[in-house]
């Protein structure tokens, strides 16, 4: 039993006053943080100063406000509560957080996992199905013995061995909220492809997956389409290339190919980008599923393929817009997993707000909502511990949504930027001094590359 299960008690009342996100607790509420800590063993047996569910809300607080220590949390926590209550010291908290454990926010982001609601014509769908896309990226953790033993450092190059130990992170995110549907997370001496199996057991029939280069392997294509999923994946060419031999050239230029005895199509393509810059061209090749060109043309499938982005900038806001390019604050690999887990659920709780706002604007796409914006308002909230009862009806916008839709983003326009090595709060120069830095407006044109049938 949990202890708010055996103490009946309200949110605002005694010790367990400071459970709250503001106005996100109506997408987390209590009641769902107590059945993530009964699944998990996470409660207690008497009641604490620091019950086990405002520990918890402490570190969801902790992945929005990423920049401050704990007892800075636990004040942003505090200030708008109206009765006093106790400031425990940086041990306590730290105690606390250390007898939660990780496993009560990894079943809650779990409970919160998921494509968030969106009505039918703003999800990103294609033939049918719904888009997602899959990638990896690395996290700093701070450079402690214990980190370094369970997070290895890379080997280092030219410029010396890595500051800081890395976990690599893989998620698979829904293209059309950027909101997770499951992720998987460890030592980056493990590859991509490895954490990738993992993921395959949130994929299901009625998904069409996203990925870059790094994921065409056949092992991958198999284990994908075992779940009943199709996919989408450039694969390289030239030096390295997968063999897929032609078997049939299709209508639309396409062609059949097999891959390791899987029947897959393959859509060889040239794309140029103009801009009043330059004008650019490149060969992409992709490999897919959807083998009917009249269910799924190939001129279509290339330029569904460019919402694989979609992955890249919810990395973006998660690494640059929440953490601010900072290492995470554990100095223990148990920490650091409870950490990562907390800053996913917060990030969901977030997307989920988000959507919920563009929900009640049907003519307003997803995309439009600013991140930073939400997470600003979110953090308000939070200060202001308002927000943290849902009425008698619930309202979807509130004061967050109302933040969000009266500073809309302008509609998602064709934009090209080359891409630069650097660190969002690095203040030097990033490497490439004669890299043109500005964004342009950009034109594509797609060419449908024919192959020759294989003798």
């Amino acid at each position: 039993m949990s202890d708010s299960a055996t103490t009946p008690v309200s949110l605002s009342s005694g010790v367990y006053e400071p459970g709250h996100l503001g106005e996100l607790t109506q997408v987390v509420p209590p009641e769902m943080v107590d059945a993530a800590l009964e699944a998990t063993g996470g409660t207690q047996q008497r009641l604490r100063r620091l019950p086990s569910r405002v520990v918890v809300y402490l570190l969801l607080a902790g992945g929005l406000f990423a920049g401050q220590g704990w007892r800075q949390v636990w004040s942003r926590l505090t200030t708008g509560l109206t009765s006093p209550v106790v400031r425990p010291s940086g041990s306590a908290l730290t105690a606390a957080m250390r007898r939660v454990g990780p496993g009560p926010v990894r079943e809650l982001f779990a409970l919160l996992a998921g494509p968030a609601a969106t009505r039918a014509e703003q999800a990103v769908r294609f033939a049918g199905r719904l888009v997602v896309a899959i990638d990896g990226t690395q996290i700093a953790v701070p450079d402690t013995d214990a980190n370094r033993a369970r997070f290895p450092k890379s080997a280092g190059g030219p410029n010396g061995e890595p500051g800081y130990p890395m976990i690599r992170l893989l998620a698979l995110v829904a293209t059309g909220t950027r909101s997770m549907i499951d992720v998987a997370f460890g030592t980056d001496r493990v590859g991509e492809l490895t954490y990738a199996a993992q993921l395959t057991r949130a994929l299901t029939r009625g998904m069409l997956l996203l990925g870059d280069r790094n994921f065409a392997a056949y092992a991958f294509f198999t284990q994908i389409t075992d779940t009943g999923a199709d996919f989408l994946i450039r694969a390289k060419t030239g030096h390295g290339a997968m063999k897929l031999p032609v078997r049939r050239r299709l209508s639309d230029g396409s062609y059949l190919a097999d891959a390791h005895g899987a029947r897959v199509r393959v859509i060889d393509a040239e794309v140029t980008i103009t801009t009043e810059a330059d004008t650019r061209t490149g060969t992409y090749r992709l490999v897919t599923t959807l083998l009917d060109p009249d269910h799924a043309p190939a001129r279509q499938l290339v330029e569904l393929y460019h919402h694989r982005w979609q992955i890249e900038t919810a990395y973006c806001e998660l690494k640059s817009t929440i953490l601010g390019g900072r290492v995470l604050r554990a100095r223990h690999p148990s920490g650091v997993e409870q950490e990562v887990w907390a800053l996913l659920a917060a990030y969901q709780v977030l997307r989920t707000a988000m959507s919920d706002a563009t929900l009640c604007q049907p003519d307003v796409a997803p995309d439009r909502a600013s991140f930073t914006v939400a997470l600003q308002a979110a953090r308000d909230q939070i200060i202001q511990a308002a927000g943290t009862i849902a009425g008698t009806a619930i309202d979807l916008v509130g004061r967050i949504g109302a933040a969000i839709l009266a500073d809309l983003l302008p509609a998602r326009r064709i934009r090209t930027r080359p891409r630069v090595i650097k660190r969002a709060i690095s203040k030097y120069r990033a490497k490439g001094r004669d890299v043109d830095h500005h964004t342009y407006i950009a034109t594509l044109h797609t060419t449908i590359l024919t192959p020759e049938p294989d003798d």
